[in-house]
């Protein structure tokens, strides 16, 4: 009796959702993922495989979901991947807008995000970030136009940062290589120790020959290089400031004084992390490899939650309309299920999607920040990053 009733009251229910969706006004959304032609990253070690789609896997992952749901509902998902040369990408952009596209997963470093999002002609589409950290896209280059998905650098480093206030780890090294983005990652660093009360005791400027790793000597020059470089004053912690993955590798084991490692290599803050198993992760993690035989990278896991984030706004206003949708993605009752824990929500002061930062080593995750003694007003999420009085940005997002 008990079973005929469930299956009666789940009965209803499709045919409540069928009704609905019959009766409803059918919604066409379509999703251009934007990228640029480039040559994947090549890792710095053999164990680790250049991966081609990185991002773009799970963007399709969240799409299978958009798809389920939008079946009842009347919405109908086009996905299309492009990936045009960088010379092209603003020609291209303008005539996937002038084909009526108006919702973009962006897959773009700074400078060609910025390149297409002040166009005029873009004014009225919106562009979801899942590759850009810089904490300027959020601040005083902010743009009504894009959301973050991905966190900041800031938000990384205070991530990192809160853990090592916990560990009482208070004086660090901050070892800094050759190329921008690890300038501009270090000048996180420095940011986080200010507000967490640690000291940076000395700074190091990476300036070695990493090429050298390539040969049969390579080990003995990283023997001889990592303990001269780090011979400094003693610290609790090394942190590396490698976005580009050149050197970072090689100082766990190798330093002067036996000491952990973190920032970009070693002890890690990062958006997602292979180990993750928490609040249904392994769920994730096997989806995902089911997919793309490959494990989940943070872009993937970005790119997921930017087509979750569209799809969920879809359903709230039943409409594929940029305006509409950035009205749902900013209601106070938006929340985004996304396997860390708490549903996440957009900040109204710069567009970015609050989350928890995972700290992780190689092969585990240590845990997860914010810290529980970090506390905030308005949500302990805005512990990381750039808090609405620290915001240079002038946008409007939301309420």
């Amino acid at each position: 009796m008990a079973k005929h009733s469930l299956f009666l009251i789940f009965s209803i229910f499709l045919s409540g959702i069928a009704l609905y969706a019959n009766s409803a006004d059918k919604v066409n959304v379509n999703i251009v993922y934007l990228g640029i032609d480039e040559k994947p990253h090549v890792p710095l070690t053999l164990l680790e495989v250049p991966i081609e789609d990185n991002g773009q896997r799970g963007a399709e992952l969240a799409l299978n979901d958009n798809i389920t749901t939008g079946q009842f509902l009347g919405h109908k998902y086009k996905f299309e991947v492009v990936r045009p040369k960088v010379d092209h990408l603003e020609s291209t952009f303008l005539e996937l807008l002038q084909a009526n596209n108006k919702l973009f997963i962006t897959d773009l470093e700074i400078d060609n995000l910025v390149k297409i999002s002040s166009l005029s002609q873009a004014k009225d589409a919106l562009l979801f970030n899942v590759r850009a950290p810089d904490d300027v896209l959020r601040s005083d280059a902010c743009s009504r136009n894009t959301l973050h998905i991905l966190p900041s650098r800031a938000m990384l480093a205070d991530g990192l940062a809160q853990y090592l206030a916990w560990k009482r780890w208070r004086e660090w090294v901050l070892i800094v290589g050759q190329t921008e983005p690890d300038r501009l990652y270090a000048d996180a660093i420095r940011r986080a120790a200010k507000r967490f009360g640690a000291k940076i005791v000395e700074e190091v400027q990476w300036d070695f020959d990493t090429g050298a790793r390539r040969t049969d000597s390579g080990h003995v020059n990283e023997q001889q290089e990592v303990p001269n470089a780090t011979q400094t004053r003693d610290y609790d912690i090394a942190i590396v400031a490698d976005e580009s993955d050149n050197f970072g590798e090689f100082l766990t084991y190798r330093t002067y004084r036996p000491r952990p490692v973190g920032g970009t290599q070693g002890l890690v803050a990062t958006s997602w992390h292979r180990s993750h198993e928490q609040w249904g992760g392994t769920q994730l993690q096997r989806r995902f490899k089911k997919l793309a035989d490959r494990d989940m990278t943070p872009r993937d896991y970005v790119a997921w939650a930017a087509m979750r984030a569209i799809g969920e706004a879809v359903v709230k206003a039943n409409s594929a309309d940029p305006e509409k949708l950035r009205t749902a993605l900013f209601d106070p009752s938006f929340k985004l299920a996304a396997f860390k824990g708490v549903p996440l929500t957009f900040r109204a002061w710069n567009g970015q999607l609050r989350q928890p930062i995972l700290v992780s080593g190689p092969r585990s995750l240590i845990t997860v920040s914010p810290q529980r003694q970090f506390l905030h007003e308005r949500s302990p999420l805005d512990t990381l990053g750039y808090d609405l009085p620290e915001s240079a940005c002038t946008q409007t997002f939301g309420s």
